[in-house]
């Protein structure tokens, strides 16, 4: 197993971002994007980037749609995963951290292919009453499909999903510089692994930084 750098508690930078990315036409996806927070962010910060959203929830979908009306930048309603198909998607509600949305009770920011499990005790202002089916498609059908080539950056936010992401996506990772995703060491999702189970399984990549539920990779053959 290789040697984790230190723990960090800040924000990663637009300018270390930016450095890291260097080129202004990069390839990004943004792979459970909710309402474009981050689709705005590439946009803003590489003026010939192009950017393959995803997000299978309708709700955060439509506020991406009123924010982001930028022809570089395409949304899908898709959950990219481990198979080709339909799944079942299990919707939040609820208040992840009151004051954030006080009293609204539409929390949209933790659904996942994956039932929830210890996040029902972490946060238990969230709750997960509503299932919906969404399409699925592996990360590589869709580079298939799409003639991707070469990716520049992948931000994943896949809530718990992440073992699902990678294994759908073993020949496109092997072509993406950088990877940047959440992982939680408590089994917040049935079946969510911890991050040494995901260095395990993504050997091509090496980690530069690591925050206490999110790491940033860089594929060692792609330099």
């Amino acid at each position: 197993m290789q040697p984790l750098p230190p723990m960090r508690f800040d924000v990663i930078s637009e300018e270390a971002l930016r450095e890291l990315v260097g080129r202004p036409d990069p390839m990004i996806l943004d792979i459970g994007c909710n309402d474009g927070e981050h689709t705005k962010k590439f946009l803003d910060l590489f003026p010939k980037a192009k950017v393959h959203a995803f997000e299978p929830d309708p709700r955060p979908r439509q506020r991406f749609k009123r924010l982001i009306k930028d022809r570089r930048a395409r949304l899908w309603d898709v959950a990219l995963g481990a198979t080709d198909g339909e799944a079942e998607f299990h919707t939040s509600t609820g208040d992840f951290m009151p004051p954030i949305k006080p009293g609204k009770g539409d929390w949209d920011q933790s659904g996942s292919l994956r039932k929830p499990r210890k996040h029902l005790d972490v946060f238990p202002g969230v709750r997960f009453e509503r299932s919906i089916q969404v399409r699925t498609m592996r990360l590589d059908t869709f580079a298939r499909e799409q003639k991707l080539g070469s990716i520049d950056l992948i931000w994943a936010d896949v809530q718990g999903a992440e073992v699902d992401l990678i294994a759908g996506g073993a020949e496109t990772l092997a072509q993406t510089r950088l990877l940047y995703t959440e992982y939680n060491d408590v089994e917040m999702y049935e079946g969510q692994i911890g991050l040494h189970r995901l260095l395990e399984m993504l050997p091509e990549f090496e980690v530069l930084a690591r925050w206490p539920e999110d790491v940033l990779l860089r594929n060692r053959s792609m330099r």
